[in-house]
Order: C-alpha cells, then sequence, then structure tokens
C-alpha cells in the first residue's frame, strides 16, 4: 500500500509530532509513505497531484488548499486524507474575528476528505460540519527517547520549565505575574526555557537553553516540574501540545490550562494540575515546590499515564484508520 504525504513544510514540529514520528510505524504495517513538500507554483502543485495516481491514497498534513488546487487534488487522488492539530480555520492572531482566508481552506479540504483525522475533539467538531468521517487521533511520542540518565543538578534549585517555538512563547508570557510572584517568595526556584527565543524575568533566574534534537531530553530531565499555559481562545481550543506528553516521559508532574487537549492528557490533582487563572497558577506551583514528595509521585503517575500514547499502541490505530478508509471500510474505527 502506497501513500503520497503533502506538507507545506515537512521540517515544521507540527509534521515531525504528527507525521513523521509514525512513519516507521507505516512502513511496518505495509503502508509506504512518499513525503513531499507542496511546491510553490501552480504548475509545480498539479505535477504533484498527478503523481497521486501512482498512490493508493493521499494524506495532507495540515495545510489548507485553494478551490484550483484542491479541485486537481480530488481529481487525481484514489483517497484522500486530510491530517490537522490546530484550529487552522480561525486566524491565530485574532480568533475572535471570521477570517475567510483560514476558513474556506479549511471547508475544502474537508468537504473533499474522504477521512478526516483530527488532534481533539474541540477540532472534531468543526470537522463534522462538513464531514462525517472524522477521526480523534491524539498525539502520542516514542517514551523511550526520553529515557535519560541525567540527574538533577544538586544545587537545591527548583527548576520550573517550558519548552516550545518563538511563536508559541507568548504563552508562557501570560503567566508571568504568577512567575514573579513565585519569584518573590521561593529564592531556589528557577524558570527554565527550552526555545529559540527567550525573556527574563524581574524575581527569577532564568536559564535559557537553545531548543536542539540532541540536547532537549537532558534539558527536560534536569528540571522538575512542567509548565504549559495556553489563553483560551477559539484557536487555542485546537491546540494538541506535544509539551505535555515530553514532560510526563520525563516523569515531570505538569501544570497546564485546561484548554484544547491538555485535559485528555491530565488528570487533575494525579499527575498534574490544571490551573485557570493567576491564582491556581500561583498554588498549584507552590504546592510541587514545597512538597518534594508530591512531585515525585505526580511525576510517576505521568510517567505511566503517558504509556498510553507510545508510538507503539497510538501509531497502531493510525495504521488501523489509514487502512480502513483506503480500503473502503467505512465507517473507520473512531
Amino acid at each position: 500500500m502506497n501513500l503520497l504525504v503533502i506538507s507545506e513544510n515537512p521540517n515544521r514540529s507540527s509534521f515531525r509530532e504528527r507525521i513523521a514520528l509514525y512513519l516507521d510505524a507505516l512502513a511496518e504495517s505495509g503502508i509506504q509513505c512518499r513525503v513531499e513538500s507542496l511546491p510553490a507554483g501552480a504548475s509545480a502543485r498539479r505535477n504533484l497531484f498527478k503523481s497521486a495516481r501512482e498512490s493508493d491514497g493521499v494524506l495532507v498534513h495540515k495545510k489548507g488548499l485553494n478551490l484550483f488546487d484542491a479541485f486537481w487534488l480530488r481529481r487525481y487522488s484514489r483517497k484522500v486524507i486530510y491530517n490537522f492539530d490546530d484550529a487552522i480555520m480561525y486566524d491565530p492572531k485574532r480568533p475572535e474575528r471570521f477570517s475567510p482566508a483560514h476558513f474556506i481552506k479549511f471547508r475544502t479540504m474537508t468537504k473533499l476528505a474522504d477521512l478526516v483525522i483530527t488532534g481533539n475533539s474541540y477540532l472534531a467538531d468543526h470537522a463534522r460540519k462538513y464531514n462525517p468521517n472524522v477521526v480523534v487521533w491524539l498525539h502520542g511520542l516514542k517514551v523511550a527517547d526520553y529515557a535519560c540518565s541525567c540527574r538533577r543538578p544538586a544545587d537545591g534549585k527548583i527548576r520550573l520549565v517550558w519548552i516550545g517555538s518563538k511563536s508559541t512563547l507568548r504563552y508562557l508570557k501570560q503567566i508571568e505575574p504568577a512567575l514573579e510572584e513565585i519569584g518573590s517568595r521561593f529564592e531556589n526556584v528557577v524558570l527554565r526555557i527550552i526555545c529559540d527565543e527567550f525573556f527574563d524575568l524581574n524575581n527569577m533566574e532564568v536559564e535559557k537553553h537553545v531548543w536542539s534534537a540532541q540536547t532537549r531530553v537532558a534539558d527536560l530531565a534536569e528540571a522538575d516540574i512542567g509548565l504549559a499555559p495556553l489563553p483560551d481562545d477559539r484557536f487555542t481550543r485546537g491546540k494538541c501540545t506535544f509539551k505535555i506528553l515530553e514532560y510526563a516521559a520525563t516523569g515531570l508532574p505538569a501544570i497546564a490550562s485546561p484548554v484544547g487537549a491538555h485535559s485528555d492528557y491530565i488528570l487533575d490533582n494525579v499527575n498534574g494540575f490544571l490551573a485557570s487563572d493567576n491564582a491556581q497558577w500561583i498554588e498549584s506551583m507552590a504546592s510541587l515546590i514545597e512538597d518534594d514528595r508530591l512531585r515525585k509521585t505526580m511525576g510517576t503517575a505521568a510517567r505511566e499515564k503517558v504509556a498510553d500514547f507510545d508510538v507503539a499502541v497510538v501509531g497502531k490505530r493510525l495504521c488501523d484508520v489509514i487502512k480502513n478508509c483506503i480500503n473502503s471500510n467505512f465507517p473507520v474505527i473512531a
């Protein structure tokens, strides 16, 4: 079985976490993938779509197409699978406003697809308005990749950690008042930012670690508490943050906003805390900072739960739904 995979940019973290991570599992299940970047020119794109005739199906990752491109993709493809994990129907900078540029492409792709795979139920509800054949498929990761012999530094410091891209660093900055309050209460607390851009705090030391595939696991393993704040708006409710899984795989309890897929991964007061406002962020951070046993207990629970999201588990489900779609065994596994 051959699958053409089309992405606007295979180098982005979204593709890496949503598609590339599963290429081996797909191959082992008999699905051979050919990954192609969507070309810039209309003629080059049409040639790419023509090549879909050589495959059993096409998986489009996240990218919305204009009506012209969508027509040719549908014409030349035996089956089309649309896989997305962001609220691409909204403008991330102004999610409260209707954005024709975002919405029309989303609707076009959703309607033409034989199968839509989304990252959470919020996104699935949007997709089902235009296509009944929708599957919610949560993120996973290779848990074994996060096994690390690194030990937390014996310097008496407790490290809060946030990992992400500069485009989402503003989400961490939204809890800056809570971080400043924690910094004023606890002299031994440090914020570690793993990113390619940083900011400073007045009351807390900030450790700035440039994100690297080679060092990110060690950088996480040296920390104590993972942070995953999000504002609550129409765009962020579609978020399926991979960082929660990374924290869990390295044995960190996480504090997260109850937005997007966070509640699918975090059981409040079991493997972390869900914090809705500034006061809850302060209370949750203080509780974990003050109680070493609580950090260890929640960290252990997080590591146990993340086993349910290992590539070996969630990858099999992805293979099954793709095969069912290509073989026209509908409805697909929900």
